[in-house]
């Protein structure tokens, strides 16, 4: 029971560590790594607490090392998903009815138990399954996701201490209830922050939550939940399961119990979902929350008194970290003739000095794609702009996968600013580049805001503050984060809330209390002190 006005610990963004060679921590974090690569774990799913294992199991493979087997994960058939609803159910009960402040705890605890002893095995677990090399998995899952777990405490206060104004006589209040139902958590391979902030941030708003990762990041997943197990959090508020996703969805949309869903994944599959729910309506017993980041196709734009060494910069951070498989990377650039020519050596020079091979060794800044599927892919649109008279591949262009997944950063440099991979979501280490005159640059604007479907993350160029101005209002549209002279990518929780809009998703800004908001169902209490007793008012004399 409360008895006082709380004031949570000041959010602040957890410090980077560097993993420099011979640093203690590059040591500790190796020492993890080597220990859980040769191990062959056996991953359940959970329900209500407990562990299931059904015998019908995946295995998973390093991207990197794809003949190897680092363990199998099981997966749940239509039963367990009945099941995952009732245990969601029965633990709202309870979870709906705790304390703001309890809640706050459990996750607050979670951050400093992540800072700490989980760091390692958390880091280790992205790099072996998800392919990170050590400064990447060090920014997603541990920073970040320790970000989202202190801000959206602080957050979490913010939206509850906002109250109504009251008049004499009259006391208004402002409640902030869990919605009515459980959340589907649907969260995508590429970022383990995102794996743990999808079903935590509307776990912290008091709701319950059946949560299914990305077969490809099942391995971090497992660690989430034991960290949510360590930090105090009741059993079946979070429950996580894997298998066929169509037979997941279908049954969780198809609960009277469906509250809302929080996904992170492909565009098509969020309309997807956007169909089922529109014609599950009258099964519900509330409008559902419908909350999704999708696709993007993120883009660099340079004026001609941008800095060419900047804009190279730029374009080889933003495009080819993690192998552009982060959902704001750089993938298609508007760069003037101008500057092209010094651009063009510097990325050049950039991308012939990447090593690239497995996270084990830190030295490499290239690591592989996610999948076979993301390599065909990926490997089929490299062979297609070999073949096209508008494209030409600057550096770049092979890709094997005789032991992993692994395909070069590859710049296409195309005539067409129409050209498929200009507006096309490839998702892996592929920048299309298009070339504009000079004093086309307005127009240039134009075509960029007009190309794609998504609306993302974007990044300007510019020396000359009217350029920017311009370009800025030019582009309003076109990306929910929007960085000018800066890489689109590396938003930080606190800093710059993300999201986007268009085909990229309901822009709700993940690390916000604008996410948190959608996971409250308000309720509006009046109450007076001393109310009349004659129905008559003054003016009926």
């Amino acid at each position: 029971m409360a008895s006082g006005f709380y004031q949570v610990p000041k959010a602040v963004n957890e410090p980077i560590k560097s993993y420099a060679p011979g640093s203690p921590e590059l040591k500790s974090l190796m020492a993890t790594y080597n220990k859980m690569y040769q191990e062959n774990i056996d991953i359940p799913f959970y329900i209500g607490g407990k562990e299931y294992r059904t015998g019908k199991t995946v295995d998973i493979h390093p991207p990197h090392d794809h003949k190897h087997c680092v363990g199998k994960y099981h997966t749940a058939e239509k039963e367990h998903l009945e099941l995952a609803i009732k245990k969601a159910a029965e633990a709202r009960e309870k979870w709906a009815k705790t304390s703001w402040q309890d809640r706050a705890a459990i996750f607050l605890k979670a951050a400093d138990l992540l800072a700490g002893p989980f760091r390692d095995k958390m880091n280790a677990a992205t790099m072996i399954a998800q392919s990170k090399n050590v400064f990447q998995a060090e920014i997603d899952a541990a920073c970040e996701l320790i970000d989202f777990f202190r801000f959206n405490v602080e957050f979490m206060t913010e939206i509850y201490s906002n109250q109504p104004q009251s008049s004499a006589g009259i006391w208004n209040r402002m409640e902030y209830r869990p919605l009515e139902g459980f959340i589907y958590a649907i969260t995508p391979f590429n970022f383990t922050s995102i794996a743990g902030n999808l079903p935590g941030a509307p776990a912290l708003m008091g709701n319950v939550v059946i949560w299914k990762p990305a077969r490809s990041q099942v391995y971090s997943a497992k660690v989430i939940m034991e960290l949510f197990k360590a930090a105090g959090l009741p059993d079946g508020v979070i429950n996580m399961v894997t298998g066929n996703s169509s037979m997941i969805t279908d049954v969780l949309l198809g609960s009277s119990d469906f509250a809302g869903v929080h996904f992170t994944g492909s565009t098509p599959v969020f309309k997807s979902f956007w169909t089922t729910i529109g014609n599950n309506i009258d099964t519900y017993k509330a409008y559902p929350r419908i909350v999704g980041e999708t696709g993007g196709k993120d883009f660099i734009w340079a004026h001609p008194t941008a800095n060419p060494q900047e804009v190279a910069t730029a374009i080889s951070r933003g495009a080819f970290e993690f192998q552009g498989q982060k959902c704001s990377a750089a993938s298609r650039a508007y760069l003037p003739k101008s500057l092209w020519k010094d651009i063009k050596a510097a990325i050049i020079k950039d991308i012939k000095s990447f090593k690239m091979g497995t996270p084990a060794d830190t030295g490499n800044f290239i690591n592989a794609v996610i999948d076979d599927r993301a390599f065909k892919k990926l490997s089929g649109y490299i062979d297609q702009a070999k073949k096209d008279v508008d494209a030409e591949i600057i550096v770049g262009g092979n890709y094997d996968d005789s032991k992993g997944y692994f395909i070069e950063p590859t710049i296409i440099v195309t005539t067409n600013p129409q050209y498929k991979t200009m507006y096309t979501e490839l998702f892996g280490p592929i920048i299309t580049i298009y070339i504009y005159e000079d004093k086309a640059w307005e127009e240039s604007l134009d075509i960029l805001d007009k190309t794609s479907e998504y609306a993302l993350t974007g990044a300007i160029f510019s020396g000359d503050r009217y350029v920017i101005d311009i370009a800025t209002n030019k582009l309003e549209n076109a990306a929910g984060n929007f960085y000018i002279n800066d890489k689109p990518t590396g938003a930080v929780v606190g800093q710059q809330p993300f999201g986007g809009a268009r085909g990229s998703g309901t822009n709700d800004k993940a690390g916000s209390v604008w996410n948190l908001l959608r996971w409250v169902s308000n309720r509006t209490i009046k109450e007076t002190f001393v109310p009349p007793t004659d129905y008559r008012y003054p003016f009926l004399g």
